[in-house]
């Protein structure tokens, strides 16, 4: 909170939280686009993210990228396609809370499918990234002179006269028919044999004390090899448990609820963010931290990494697994009698990624953040 801090708030750290409602809206036909990429958050160097929304029928055209592409649909449904690396032809329908992921260099098209619009996040592997840099069809074929493009085709190059000038990017569409329906029957096409889809909300979930997990890494998506993500809802008075991610930076969408974060950055720092929905928050790698639920419903969020695989550290689980004397010795040297409480009750080295405290005699109203305001 940055009006009125915790007190344990200390030193100086960058800023680790962006609104995609500040971000510029390129709102073309039948739908819209905005970005936050390391130009509108400066630590948002692993990850990018573009929050678009397609009317029915409406294509986001067919190209691709240098980077990688990752997605997950916040509502409605959409049509995917795409050509794998061997030739082969992908399409598939997916909705809400459904995954896509493209290779980079993977050629691909999304297209509406919804009445009322569908809505998506994606993500892509290098923080870099922009909106305007995609390989686009219409664009490169508006750049090329039209005696190559007939010459490449097989065809007159009238037959090219009429062709766009210019990139088409977002514009409406004919709706499609079913995926088979709409299936190459050429004498030479072929399926594709890879996966490029994937349900994360139909996973089953981790149910802990105070909320659910969903883990989608390459180890159950194999072909998504530079985006690892969770999928978590934190109940009302729980708490993402103090952790820390070894191996990526996590890039954080916050799908509903109001989220409490103090990141700790050694040498004495610490720095607390709340976020609303449509907020992206960073952390570092290493980084300790934790998410507390400081509203009235559930939160909804995904913690997102440039890697291949979900990995995390539980603050309550280094403890049960650690010597009981030298954690003793750590934090409760000369107070023998709190020192087994604490023992007695991270022993079992249970990790329980969101937990809500259940013990009676905590004060009603009490804040995991001593100090800190409910106020944003």
């Amino acid at each position: 909170d940055l009006v009125r801090p915790p007190s344990t708030d200390h030193g100086n750290m960058p800023n680790m939280r962006w609104s995609f409602a500040d971000s510029h809206i390129r709102i073309e036909e039948g739908g819209w686009t905005r970005q936050t990429t390391v130009r509108e958050l400066s630590t948002s160097v692993e990850l990018a993210g573009v929050n678009m929304r397609l009317g029915e029928g409406v294509i986001r055209e067919l190209h691709w990228h240098k980077e990688a592409e990752w997605a997950y649909v916040l509502d409605g449904e959409v049509r995917v396609t795409a050509l794998d690396y061997e030739g082969g032809n992908f399409i598939a329908d997916v909705g809400k809370g459904d995954l896509w992921y493209f290779p980079s260099g993977v050629p691909h098209s999304l297209q509406g499918l919804s009445p009322n619009g569908t809505e998506f996040i994606l993500i892509f592997d290098d923080g870099r990234f922009s909106e305007e840099s995609t390989f686009i069809l219409s664009d490169w074929l508006a750049h090329t002179p039209k005696s190559v493009i007939a010459e490449n085709f097989h065809l007159d190059p009238e037959i090219f006269k009429h062709i766009p000038e210019g990139e088409k990017y977002i514009f409406q569409g004919t709706l499609p028919g079913s995926v088979e329906e709409e299936r190459p029957t050429g004498k030479h096409a072929k399926k594709s044999k890879y996966n490029f889809v994937h349900s994360m909300l139909a996973q089953e979930p981790e149910i802990t004390s105070g909320g659910e997990v969903r883990i989608t890494d390459s180890k159950n998506f194999p072909i998504s090899k530079t985006v690892a993500a969770a999928h978590l809802t934190i109940q009302p008075g729980a708490l993402r448990e103090m952790h820390w991610h070894p191996n990526a930076d996590e890039w954080s969408f916050f799908i509903k609820g109001r989220a409490r974060v103090t990141i700790f950055a050694a040498e004495g720092t610490a720095r607390t963010f709340d976020y609303v929905p449509g907020d992206v928050g960073i952390v570092p790698k290493n980084m300790g931290h934790f998410v507390e639920n400081i509203g009235d419903e559930p939160i909804e969020m995904l913690e997102i990494f440039r890697a291949d695989e979900f990995r995390d550290f539980s603050l309550f689980q280094w403890m049960g697994e650690t010597p009981k004397k030298l954690v003793i010795d750590h934090l409760f040297k000369g107070d023998k009698e709190n020192g087994e409480k604490f023992w007695n009750e991270v022993k079992e080295a249970q990790k329980d990624p969101v937990t809500k405290y259940q013990k009676t005699d905590v004060k009603a109203g009490g804040s995991v953040l001593d100090g800190a305001s409910d106020e944003l």
